[in-house]
């Protein structure tokens, strides 16, 4: 089963890589990995780690976690419109990366208010209102 999560990885990464018009050595130069290796990677033989998903989806500007379901790191059940609120968060070219993040951590400390976040990262465990007040800050920076 393993294995078909990584071959729809790979189908899915040539797919988005042919729609942003990038040779395989481009994408590979933008992502910081070997071309073989990217190569590898499409025809579904290796299975990439996180960290070069998330450096592969930083070139193809899209959304890191949209990759992590389709390589089986994260639950491809575990709340769908979850995954595609953070994309749409990531992928607005409005927001600078730290009030990304911001949104990301009031976004998840209301859904774990909610009963939803239960299983979610350690990382984004903080209290609402100290997050609520960067985003605030974040806001309106000339304040």
């Amino acid at each position: 089963m393993a294995s078909l999560n990584v071959g729809n990885l790979g189908e899915y990464l040539r797919e988005q890589r042919r729609n942003a018009q990038l040779s395989l050595r481009q994408l590979a130069d933008a992502a910081g990995v070997s071309n073989p290796y990217l190569s590898q990677i499409e025809r579904g033989l290796r299975k990439p780690s996180a960290e070069v998903l998330q450096q592969v989806a930083k070139a193809l500007r899209i959304s890191a976690e949209t990759l992590y379901v389709r390589a089986g790191i994260l639950d491809a059940e575990r709340d769908r419109d979850d995954v595609e609120t953070r994309a749409v968060i990531l992928a607005d070219p409005s927001l600078n990366e730290r009030q990304k993040q911001v949104l990301l951590q009031v976004y998840e400390s209301f859904r774990k208010e909610n009963g939803f976040g239960a299983d979610a990262d350690a990382d984004t465990d903080t209290d609402t209102d100290a997050v609520v007040d960067g985003a605030e800050t974040v806001k309106n920076p000339h304040s």
